[in-house]
């Protein structure tokens, strides 16, 4: 049976190089409220907004400019009767050179359907991934949430979500 894992490709003119070190940045493409190392294989980072989503995340897989592999250590949404959605879940971003293209699949493994979550993520992932994450490859400079605001506003607003 397949499985309905949440999938998002881009392609872009930069190198897998580019591509791989701006995954990396999780800083510069999706939230500067994260704390920890972003970069390093085994280390943990927490990621937040508000209280409305926070997350520790693992870096578990790394090959140099082409994959890379982050496991949901803890979650918690406060939109959700399971709060835990994303825990065990897998982040994994897979560089594909072609020609003078370079294509990024992002899969959340386990992210599915089912998910009382997946609408909100989808909408999110859909956001960072082909926007923010493609901005930053292609123009050096991405579109993260910011301390106060940035999309997770826009889609806690969308979804009308508790917003504390």
């Amino acid at each position: 049976m397949k499985k309905n894992d949440f999938t998002s490709t881009i392609v872009v003119e930069q190198t897998p190089s580019t591509a791989f070190n701006a995954i990396k940045n999780f800083r510069a493409w999706w939230s500067e409220e994260i704390q920890g190392k972003t970069d390093q294989l085994d280390e943990t980072f927490f990621y937040h907004y508000k209280d409305v989503h926070l997350c520790k995340i693992r870096l578990i897989e790394m090959v140099a400019d082409k994959k890379l592999v982050y496991q949901v250590i803890e979650n918690e949404f406060n939109f959700v009767k399971d709060k835990t959605e994303w825990v065990g879940t897998k982040l994994i971003f897979e560089i594909i050179p072609g020609g003078d293209k370079t294509k990024i699949v992002f899969t959340h493994e386990g992210l599915v359907p089912e998910y009382e979550c997946y609408n909100v993520c989808n909408d999110a992932w859909s956001g960072y991934i082909q926007g923010s994450l493609k901005s930053l490859i292609t123009t050096g400079k991405g579109k993260p949430n910011g301390i106060e605001g940035g999309l997770n506003a826009e889609l806690v607003k969308k979804w009308g979500l508790p917003n504390k």
